[in-house]
């Protein structure tokens, strides 16, 4: 399976694309940053955004777009940014009927070391060892964008239904099921609804 995972942001969008083979097998694709110029109308950066993502959507046709999911922040003008960024992203994916994932930062520092406080460089080595790379990934929107992808693809779904499905997981992958199964139980949510 093809992923394009998208770290949103208006003047810098990060892009990385992996491939998730059989046995959660990663392999590292392709990483950059689309950019719109901060001196421009907002409606024409917006355009640049989605231009760039378009564009990179049209040459790897990825199987799905990750997208990390916008998180409350002090500056509301970044806010904004990030998620009309974000929108870009989906609108980009959904006009070539590609399905669209939401992940918050929590989720994919979760999925890649087993600790949803995990520190930036601590997730950039993972990132680099996870994919095999030689050295970290830059800059940080990239790196962002490729921890989004790879947490889509080692996202557990189901892994805690079935024991056959539990023993393939990887002891970060068991602790994030572990601790989503423990969320939606203090909720009252059943699984599969």
């Amino acid at each position: 399976m093809m992923i394009l995972g998208v770290d949103p942001g208006l003047t810098r969008c990060g892009v990385g694309v992996i491939e998730a083979g059989a046995n959660r097998r990663l392999s590292f694709i392709h990483v950059d940053v689309v950019r719109s110029d901060p001196h421009m109308s907002q409606d024409l950066r917006l355009l640049a955004i989605y231009n760039g993502l378009a564009a990179k959507i049209e040459e790897f046709a990825p199987d799905t777009v990750s997208i990390e999911r916008v998180f409350a922040q002090e500056n509301r003008n970044t806010v904004l940014g990030t998620a009309q960024a974000a929108g870009m992203a989906m609108l980009a994916a959904a006009q070539r009927n590609i399905p669209v994932a939401l992940h918050t930062p929590t989720e994919s520092k979760m999925a890649i070391t087993g600790n949803g406080k995990a520190g930036k460089i601590q997730m950039e080595r993972m990132v680099a060892r996870l994919l095999n790379l030689n050295t970290l990934p830059t800059p940080a929107d990239a790196a962002d964008a490729l921890a989004i992808a790879i947490c889509h693809a080692l996202r557990p779904a189901g892994a805690l239904e079935g024991g056959e499905r539990e023993q393939h997981l990887t002891p970060a992958q068991r602790q994030w099921a572990q601790a989503a199964q423990r969320a939606n139980h203090g909720r009252g949510v059943k699984r599969g609804m």
